[in-house]
């Protein structure tokens, strides 16, 4: 523990004094290196086979492992401090440029995993870290997650008979999965790693749902009703009855026993606190999820005063726009009226909020060869959220495979469109999510075969939701908040993050309720009680990921102006934005590197 903790901070001082070198643009890649960096990614896909499955790849589509057991972790730290030690024989100085990069990730890749463990910290790259004890939660786990993969609509492909075989395979070990979280759920009780009751609460309907009498109603079913017709009925006879025994005997049986294990021995032990405070260790945990999440050494109280600051100078400018619309209440009583009013629910069925979503896409696709000048192949497309899961799910975009067979994904809750209110910044989230957002950053990082593939694959919360929230900004420039409701929607949702700052580290380190934090957001942004609900037990069962959008941002953001004040006439935006989206997701220190050495080159 002691040593890791060493190397991160030795690492830390290194990245941030060393800038990327100009000078050996003629050292050639050290081959050597990136033998290791491809071995390293290889191996990792046995210990993370659904990672392998979410990058496109087949090998180990039939494997679920139980990624929380103490047995588990203790392979992952063999598995990561190998590799660290390999990487540390090599000399940072005599690689080339683009190598530097590499090394600066992957040590840090190590280190941050490496601390996890020691921490008890199970990494699980289709979900959040999570401690060990508290398996899963109500908005992210492999109960969840499992659900999508096996609906058919998922990172799970359905299109050989091979795949369908897999996949029972991978669902079948979901009994297993399910024993090993009850071991260590109740580990957590006697240890005092508990979930928050509020949590608990969500959680049983959720695996109720995924209950079903009739198994031709249950999600997993779907699969069935949509085998290729290419399969011979011998084949589609012996998956139809091999996936339907699957579903009864394991699958809903398993949800069966999380729901009963949760409502009638876990709620009565849950807490009644939501802050990480209140767990063994709790502050340490949550100074490590920060540093996780934000790529940076930023300590919980200059985060929390970010989040002020940002507040006052956003509702600054949401006051300015109601003012111009005409509105003449206090802005209190303005974002009620944006809630209520009929204009801003518009929608009758799901279809026609779907629709509103590709209409933005259509304004935006003439104007975005002005600002990128490197776009995408990979194919893009719009969907509802599945119901089982949608109650307690926040729009998001789910990345497409490197070979082209699955699309990236915009998914839209809709629990009832007639409710379905516009000025939730359909624009700006779509902008976020969607295009320019997650899914220029995403795909265009996959389809760079150039980068090691540890690289292609990886995700860094600071740099990719910073990535999504700086999207947002380029509204204008791209043909949208042309109405000032989007605008201050807009506005809105800038505000929504830099909330974030304050109502995290207020409910993990200052000991705000769940109250409280449900109720600074709803006076300072456009929201209604139920999305403020979901999104404050988000950060309740996540803690810090939610800073990693601002902080990432305003990075992001301080970076252009400061380009923009230094270079003068030679700045380009467009050059701006392919340089950033370049080499892929990065930490912060990294990433200020990169960008000061492109400045440099200008």
């Amino acid at each position: 523990m002691k040593l890791a903790l060493s190397i991160i901070l030795l690492t830390v001082l290194l990245l941030g004094s060393c800038k990327l070198m100009h000078s050996d643009r003629s050292i050639p890649e050290n081959k050597k290196f990136a033998r290791l960096l491809n071995d390293y990614y290889n191996d990792r896909m046995k210990y993370f086979p659904l990672e392998s499955t979410q990058n496109g790849e087949s090998r180990y589509n039939d494997q679920l492992p139980v990624e929380f057991t103490d047995s588990y972790l203790d392979t992952l730290r063999m598995f990561f401090g190998r590799y660290r030690d390999k990487t540390l024989e090599f000399e940072r100085d005599k690689l080339n440029a683009a190598d530097q990069v590499s090394y600066d990730i992957f040590i840090r890749e190590m280190n941050i995993n490496l601390e996890a463990i020691d921490l008890h910290i199970a990494i699980n790259v289709v979900a959040m870290p999570n401690v060990q004890y508290m398996p899963f939660n109500q908005f992210e786990g492999i109960p969840l997650s499992l659900g999508q993969m096996g609906s058919g609509s998922g990172i799970q492909p359905f299109k050989t008979v091979k795949d369908y075989q897999d996949w029972i395979k991978r669902a079948s070990a979901f009994q297993t999965w399910t024993d090993s979280a009850l071991v260590y759920f109740r580990r957590g009780i006697q240890n005092g790693y508990v979930l928050p009751r509020c949590l608990v609460e969500k959680m049983i309907p959720e695996m109720r749902e995924m209950v079903k009498s009739d198994i031709s109603q249950s999600i997993f079913y779907t699969p069935l009703t949509q085998m290729p017709t290419s399969f011979s009925e011998d084949d589609k006879t012996k998956i139809r009855a091999d996936l339907s025994r699957c579903i009864s005997e394991s699958l809903i049986s398993s949800y069966k026993r999380l729901a009963d294990f949760l409502e009638t021995e876990y709620l009565p032990k849950s807490r009644a606190t939501v802050g990480f405070y209140a767990l063994p260790q709790g502050d340490k945990l949550y100074n490590f999820l920060i540093r996780y999440w934000t790529t940076t050494n930023q300590p919980a109280d200059e985060i929390y005063e970010t989040g002020l600051t940002e507040i006052k100078r956003i509702r600054t400018q949401i006051e300015a726009v109601k003012n111009e619309t005409g509105y003449n209440g206090n802005l209190q009583s303005f974002f009620e009226f944006m809630k209520t009013d009929p204009r801003f629910t518009p929608f009758k069925t799901p279809e026609e909020v779907l629709a509103a979503y590709k209409k933005i896409e259509a304004t935006i696709e003439p104007n975005l060869p002005a600002y990128f000048g490197k776009v995408p192949k990979m194919r893009f497309e719009i969907r509802q959220t599945e119901a089982f899961r949608a109650a307690s799910a926040s729009a998001e975009y789910v990345q497409g495979d490197s070979n082209g067979t699955r699309p990236g994904t915009f998914y839209i809750p809709i629990l009832d469109a007639t409710k379905y209110n516009v000025t939730t910044g359909m624009e700006s989230l779509f902008l976020h999510e969607a295009i320019p957002g997650h899914h220029y950053q995403t795909a265009l990082q996959i389809e760079d075969t150039l980068l090691p593939r540890f690289r292609r694959f990886g995700w860094y919360g600071a740099y990719g939701e910073g990535w999504a929230l700086y999207a947002e900004s380029l509204g204008k420039d791209l043909g949208l908040y042309r109405d000032p409701y989007q605008y201050v929607s807009a506005l809105s949702n800038e505000m929504h993050r830099a909330i974030r700052l304050v109502v995290d580290v207020g409910m993990h380190r200052k000991k705000m309720t769940r109250e409280e934090a449900i109720r600074f957001m709803m006076e300072n942004e456009v929201i209604n009680e139920q999305r403020a609900v979901a999104e404050i037990e988000r950060y309740i069962g996540n803690p810090a990921q939610a800073l990693s959008y601002k902080t990432g941002a305003l990075m992001i953001s301080g970076l252009r102006k400061r380009y923009e004040a230094e270079l003068g006439k030679s700045f380009s935006l467009k050059n701006f934005h392919d340089e950033v989206l370049s080499g892929g997701c990065m930490p912060l220190e990294v990433l200020e590197n990169k960008m000061d050495a492109w400045e440099m080159a200008q």
